[in-house]
């Protein structure tokens, strides 16, 4: 099985680019994680739509629609607890659906786009730097997998 973080915006710290590697190289062979990291539209003076329309382009271009699960990350998506993450990854493997997780730009994801995955879930309450959320989001696919298997990592 395939995650596949698909996060708007090239640009990291270093201090999130050490972390995201650092929990990336722990998962196993059988869920290979990757990145893709799409460009930014530029904001300047262009509506809201045209930014969502070029953004929503890429997002779409480092998907493979066929047979991959698209997950997006939404403020409004639904509320999960390290243990129902859990369950849905599991789900997923069950399922042998390659994920793929969208992380949107600044402006957030184009509406269509999100009310036509697969799922939306939301990681918390705050708002949250773009860098932190792949930080975040990674950390706790690697719990939620550490769980399934009955690794320690995880402890309540």
């Amino acid at each position: 099985m395939r995650l596949r973080v698909v996060a708007v915006g090239q640009r990291v710290p270093d201090w999130a680019q050490t972390a995201w590697d650092d929990y990336a190289k722990r998962f196993p062979p059988e869920l290979k994680l990757e990145l893709r990291a799409v460009k930014t539209e530029p904001r300047g003076s262009k509506g809201l739509e045209t930014l969502y329309a070029a953004e929503r382009e890429r997002i779409e271009a480092a998907i493979d629609r066929s047979g991959m699960r698209v997950v997006v990350l939404d403020e409004r998506g639904t509320n999960l607890t390290t243990k129902a993450l859990a369950a849905r990854l599991q789900f997923w493997q069950g399922e042998g659906d390659d994920v793929a997780l969208v992380i949107g730009g600044p402006d957030g994801l184009d509406p269509a786009f999100k009310a036509a995955a697969h799922e939306r879930i939301r990681l918390s309450d705050l708002t949250l730097p773009h860098a932190m959320v792949r930080v975040l989001l990674v950390e706790q696919l690697y719990r939620a997998w550490s769980l399934n298997a009955g690794h320690p990592y995880h402890r309540e």
